[in-house]
């Protein structure tokens, strides 16, 4: 069915925009700052779908994803710069992930977070090694659709649409500006974090997409990622309505859970607490699989579930010891939103290194034949890495001089 072959970008727009940090983010920009940074979000729709689209492109065309182009066009020593930032900030956002997942369950269950962690990582690690490829997207894909209890929250909370429209042309009103440009590098470098490409590229060559998936390839990244955008529109309208107003801060995912139970009730509290599960878990296994793609493309491995587990044990061993690795870092006891903040920040920075090869690639003729970048694709491709540049700059100072968006 048409609606079965969309979940790899509803999966990649539930696990890469409204992942545990995107939650925080989207919901606290519009605690401190109403509806005034909506227009970044669009920004980071347009980039990231953009940029998916020439990834899931050049993936139909050669069966290569990112990180073979990577290896290709920036060489050995800075592809594998490129391949240790992606790694490391994948294995902080997994740990993250993972922490939102055992929060979850704690919040539906009363039971011991600790433990709920190690619960946590044995199910992901059986869904993984059990399940195909497909059912993943569909399981966590459709699954994180509970999330759209927000836009009902949003809608109930009734917001002024005028303020709201507004917020969709850029401006500042407020006295923080540095604050104000932290939320909304945080904010971009959130949509258009690295491991949604590695993901979604490889997704593409896991489902064999060929140049007659091309449509199929521009349907997932328009409809995944509007759909994560809305949704992200949704969470900043309900921070903006329901805790600016009330000096509260949402820094936890409970309390990012009470914007929909105050207008909604306790199934409303159910849906967003089920939606932020699926989110969140989908959003472990794309980083998980993202960690494992990345090491076993760039070492020319063979990887892809499809070809079963002992069809591709190294990528297998892989993916078994990120999985491990993160279960050590939440175990210490580090915050997950905190630990996903700054790896939003930190991937910022590795930005350029993961879109430049991409842009390459899909701009030239000799690789991509008929199907290379047209204008619009390519001018787009080109503004948006100038915009990636700015970013990636400018980012750790911005973390730095706010405190973490501590103002």
């Amino acid at each position: 069915m048409k609606i079965f072959q969309i979940a790899l970008g509803i999966l990649a727009a539930i696990g890469g925009f409204v992942d545990i940090g995107d939650l925080v983010f989207n919901m606290a920009a519009g605690a401190a700052f109403g509806y005034q940074l909506l227009w970044v979000v669009v920004i980071g729709v347009v980039g990231i779908a953009v940029y998916s689209e020439m990834c899931g492109r050049v993936a139909a065309v050669s069966g290569k994803a990112v990180f073979d182009t990577v290896r290709e066009r920036v060489g050995f020593k800075a592809g594998l710069v490129t391949l240790i930032a992606a790694q490391v900030v994948n294995l902080m956002t997994l740990a993250a992930e993972v922490g939102g997942v055992a929060i979850c369950m704690r919040l539906l269950s009363g039971l011991p977070y600790r433990w709920l962690i190690l619960v946590a990582i044995v199910a992901l690690g059986i869904v993984v090694w059990v399940v195909s490829f497909d059912w993943i997207e569909r399981i966590f894909g459709y699954g994180g659709l509970c999330l759209l209890v927000f836009a009902v929250a949003a809608v109930k909370l009734h917001p002024d649409w005028g303020a709201v429209a507004h917020g969709f042309v850029p401006h500042l009103n407020t006295e923080d500006s540095l604050l104000y440009v932290y939320f909304a590098v945080g904010l971009l470098g959130a949509a258009m974090t690295p491991y949604e490409v590695y993901f979604y590229s490889s997704g593409g060559v896991e489902e064999r997409w060929t140049p007659k998936d091309l449509g199929l390839n521009k349907a997932n990244a328009m409809i995944g990622y509007g759909l994560g955008g809305f949704l992200s529109f949704a969470l900043m309208i309900v921070g903006g309505t329901l805790f600016l107003a009330q000096g509260i801060e949402p820094e936890t995912l409970g309390t990012i859970a009470l914007g929909a139970q105050v207008p909604l009730g306790e199934i409303g509290l159910l849906l967003a607490l089920v939606g932020i599960l699926f989110a969140v878990g989908g959003a472990s296994i794309d980083t998980l699989f993202a960690g494992a793609y990345n090491l076993a493309q760039f070492l020319g491995w063979e990887w892809g579930r499809y070809r079963t587990n002992a069809g591709a044990p190294r990528f297998t061993v892989t993916w078994m010891v990120i999985l491990v690795l993160a279960l050590g870092i939440v175990m210490t006891g580090v915050d997950p939103v905190q630990l996903t903040e700054y790896a939003v920040i930190f991937s910022v920075v590795a930005l350029p290194l993961t879109y430049l090869p991409i842009l390459l690639v899909a701009n030239d003729r000799s690789y991509m034949g008929r199907y290379v970048n047209g204008r619009l694709a390519n001018t787009l491709g080109i503004v948006y890495f100038v915009i990636i540049l700015a970013v990636a700059l400018t980012a750790i100072p911005l973390m730095i001089l706010t405190n973490v968006g501590q103002g």
